[in-house]
């Protein structure tokens, strides 16, 4: 990760995937406190993902805006869609994604569809396998964004031309 992206030159947009009210048992009783995962993306192929934790609402959202802007990723995407079918991977969560025809739309539960928008990818179909964990569900889908290749890579990859494939 040495070509971080630095979030302050792009218009990001963020969307909070989930909120959870989580608690800590101590001595004198129950603490209380709000974890909160965001995705942020500029809608151009820049996406990121992070939570926070704080005793607020607010305050745990703005956290996890902080968190996902240092995570900044570039995506490879086609004028449309995605290159190609993926499936990604993250503990119990698998998301496949599929390149789509122009017009079809982002077919996508929640967590998935987060990403995708915030990647700003307009045409692709998911499926989201095994977990329903919004953070694993994330995490799946950004390992299955990461693994797109375009198809001058593939080539260049395999020491042929993109026309030959």
């Amino acid at each position: 990760m040495g070509n971080r992206i630095d979030p302050n030159s792009l218009q990001l947009k963020d969307q909070v995937v989930a909120i959870n009210r989580v608690t800590k048992v101590v001595k004198g009783g129950k603490n209380l406190s709000f974890s909160a995962l965001v995705v942020v993306g500029d809608g151009a192929g820049t996406v990121g993902y992070g939570s926070g934790k704080a005793r607020e609402v607010p305050m745990a959202i703005r956290k996890g805006i902080e968190a996902a802007k240092k995570a900044l990723v570039k995506i490879h995407t086609t004028a449309l869609s995605i290159p190609h079918t993926v499936i990604g991977h993250y503990g119990a969560g698998r998301v496949l994604l599929k390149p789509a025809a122009a017009g079809t739309g982002v077919i996508a539960g929640g967590a998935v569809r987060a990403v995708i928008e915030a990647a700003g990818i307009q045409n692709v179909l998911t499926k989201s396998l095994g977990t329903t964990n919004p953070y694993n569900v994330v995490k799946a889908t950004m390992d299955g964004l990461l693994q797109l290749r375009s198809a001058a890579e593939v080539a260049a990859m395999r020491g042929k031309t993109a026309e030959e494939l």
